[in-house]
């Protein structure tokens, strides 16, 4: 059976983290640390302790989903990620999960529609594109058969068919597409999916609700002197919304000047300062005009609009960039840190920029790459 990409330690990092202070940090991860030790019952019961006195925790809600998942609670799991997606839904993550657990169950139609829903609530979401795929083609294998049973075998034009699903099967098995439904969230952060209290390492990226991580020099830039003749800026200072130094220089591969990267480094600096100042204009002139996140220029603007204004803060931190460069062109991977109200999410990001009269934008962007 195709098994689904369920990024427990992603969505943990994707998670749905209450702002919290460091007691409420150690808590959630005691109960990341007893679940990633296969100690459910003992993780379940702290998870219970914590909501028992903060309900509506969404982190914690989140981690106890995951603990109930591992102990075969599919029903109690399924009931808490449907409840999530209710109370938050801005965020994919629990829809996702839930399109695992239908899966693992057979419901694959369900699956399909839980999929859906996260696709349209972050249509960048590649997990959700990938298991989509995976629900596809189980629900096209399920057809074949059943036209099969039907038919017969006497057009001979369904049983090929049907073979090639199952050798892409096969091929998703060898290939390592079909992943654990449950990896284990591991001590460093990562890229694509979920989120655990602590760095953690999914299948897919996405890294713990930590403190802001500073930004380190990539290893393809010369460190700076433990002396510099000059101070070196602190990574804690909020960058300028105008192209400016930064502190921490981006690896630069073949095709990009030093001094091209930190322009492009700062026009990615320049766009993450003006969301989370919620400065809609500057916000939107960092895109190309023909960018529209898959859907019409205006439905994507007043979408964006909607979301960042109504949140009552925003706070995005971009580090660790790599950026490559070709002609006009530009290929930025960077680890975005977003927190907005009750909600924080540490992932990779990818920027596919290009120079337009001089200005770098962002022609295309996703995250998990």
């Amino acid at each position: 059976m195709t098994r689904l990409r369920f990024p427990l330690a992603a969505l943990a990092a994707a998670a749905l983290a209450a702002a919290a202070g460091t007691v409420r940090a150690d808590e959630y991860a005691d109960v990341d640390r007893l679940f990633s030790a296969g100690q459910y019952a003992e993780a379940n019961q702290k998870a219970d302790q914590f909501l028992a006195a903060r309900p509506k925790d969404a982190r914690m809600r989140f981690l106890k989903g995951m603990v109930l998942s591992e102990q075969g609670k599919t029903a109690e799991a399924i009931a808490l990620f449907g409840k999530l997606t209710e109370d938050h839904p801005e965020l994919p993550e629990p829809h996702n999960n839930l399109a695992v657990l239908y899966s693992k169950q057979g419901q694959y139609e369900q699956a399909r529609r839980s999929l859906e829903a996260a696709i349209r609530t972050n249509p960048s979401y590649a997990t959700a594109y990938e298991n989509l795929g995976d629900v596809y083609a189980k629900l096209a294998s399920q057809a074949y058969s059943r036209a099969l049973q039907i038919d017969g075998g006497s057009s001979g034009q369904v049983s090929p068919k049907l073979a090639m699903v199952r050798d892409l099967f096969s091929l998703m098995a060898r290939s390592g597409s079909a992943v654990a439904s449950s990896p284990a969230p591991s001590p460093a952060p990562a890229p694509v999916v979920a989120a655990a209290p602590k760095p953690a390492a999914a299948p897919a990226p996405v890294a713990p609700a930590v403190p802001k991580p500073a930004p380190a020099a990539a290893p393809a830039v010369a460190a700076a002197p433990p002396a510099p003749p000059a101070p070196v800026t602190a990574p804690a200072a909020k960058p300028a919304p105008a192209p400016a130094p930064v502190a921490a220089a981006p690896s630069v591969a073949a095709g990009a000047s030093g001094d091209e990267a930190k322009t492009i480094q700062a026009a990615a600096l320049a766009w993450a300062d003006a969301w989370e100042r919620k400065d809609m204009d500057g916000y939107f002139a960092a895109y190309t005009p023909d960018f529209s996140g898959g859907k019409t220029r205006a439905a994507w603007e007043a979408e964006r609009r909607a979301r960042i204004t109504g949140k009552r803060s925003i706070n995005v931190t971009l580090s660790d960039f790599h950026i490559r460069v070709q002609g006009d062109k530009a290929v930025v991977q960077l680890r975005q840190a977003y927190s907005a109200d009750a909600l924080k999410v540490s992932s990779r990001k990818t920027l596919e920029m290009v120079r337009v009269s001089g200005r770098w934008l962002i022609q295309k962007e996703s995250t998990g790459s």
